[in-house]
């Protein structure tokens, strides 16, 4: 068997074995916390609903008296036909379309956010790593190390105040307009982007530094190798050196960093979905904290953890073309 193939396959087992043992976990902890989300509801309508509808409830929620062997596999099968239960918050709407719904946002904003941010970063640090000493050296890792270490989410607010409430340049809320009817049609694809500039260039003011910081420092070390050298002593063009042997080099951290932010980005931007009243995953993952919503907060993890083994998966693949190292 090819080696690529081999190492794809070896990796994809590593993710599969992590992912049962989310699962495990995910199955397991809310049944060791006290009482049950039946109680809870019950305990809402303080005594407008008679005792024997808790039994019912129970068996809405998938919460019965089996053993906790048939409880697991009746779990495993529910998640392989993508039924993850009840919501408590949103009931008595099913966890998958709760959690489809705040997915789009979450993917629209977010990753918008972090692609946009990742290239402009890395870009940068490139061509800062090249020309060192230069004017953009001596400016821009310094302004964006200062922007970056604010809290983005009071830069959220200090933007939302600025130009939403002061200029009313920007909504201050929502994902799009209250007279927008939902499709694809431009108006409401406008109104989409135009509620979504600020909350993202937010995301992308904050964390531009990051990347382009991560990638200047790799690239400097980069070009020390005896084999920039050598590149130079041949004649090979500046511009060959620094995109084919030198970028192509030091942009394998920063990949494997977007790989796991990647991940982690269908857990919402919290704080920033909250200010801006943003319905992605973040929102809906504070609304299931507060409700005590277990079923959704269980779905929201889950997917949050297949989305960081894929998106790991994904990047080793790219860095197995990327470097020849990795197919020997």
């Amino acid at each position: 068997m090819n080696k690529s193939v081999l190492y794809i396959l070896r990796r994809f087992g590593f993710y599969l074995i992590a992912a049962f043992a989310a699962l495990t976990l995910n199955f397991i902890i809310p049944r060791l916390m006290p009482g049950d989300p039946a109680s809870i509801i019950f305990a809402r309508f303080k005594g407008k609903l008679k005792p024997e509808a808790i039994n019912a409830m129970r068996e809405s929620f998938g919460l019965t008296n089996d053993p906790i062997l048939v409880q697991y596999t009746s779990y495993l099968k529910g998640i392989f036909q993508g039924e993850l239960g009840t919501s408590i918050a949103y009931f008595p709407e099913p966890v998958s379309e709760i959690i489809g719904r705040g997915l789009y946002w979450t993917i629209f904003l977010a990753g918008s956010s972090m692609i946009i941010a990742f290239t402009i970063g890395t870009t940068l640090g490139i061509i800062i790593a090249w020309n060192r000493t230069g004017r953009l050296d001596t400016f821009l890792p310094p302004a964006l190390a200062f922007f970056g270490a604010f809290p983005y989410f009071w830069l959220a607010m200090v933007f939302l105040y600025i130009f939403g409430f002061s200029m009313n340049w920007f909504p201050i809320g929502r994902a799009y307009g209250n007279e927008i009817n939902p499709g694809l049609n431009l108006p409401f694809l406008l109104s989409a982007l135009y509620h979504a500039f600020l909350p993202a260039l937010t995301l992308v003011f904050v964390s531009l530094g990051g990347w382009m910081l991560s990638m200047r420092n790799t690239m400097i070390s980069t070009l020390g190798s005896d084999y920039i050298t050598f590149a130079n002593a041949k004649g090979i063009p500046s511009r060959l050196i620094m995109l084919r042997y030198a970028a192509r080099n030091a942009i394998l951290p920063n990949l494997t960093g977007f790989g796991m932010a990647l991940g982690f980005m269908l857990s919402g931007a919290l704080l920033t979905e909250m200010i801006f009243s943003y319905p992605g995953q973040g929102f809906l993952l504070l609304q299931a904290v507060t409700s005590q919503d277990y079923p959704l907060m269980q779905g929201i993890f889950m997917t949050i953890t297949f989305a960081v083994l894929g998106a790991n998966w994904l990047v080793d693949i790219a860095i197995l073309f990327l470097d020849p190292r990795t197919r020997k």
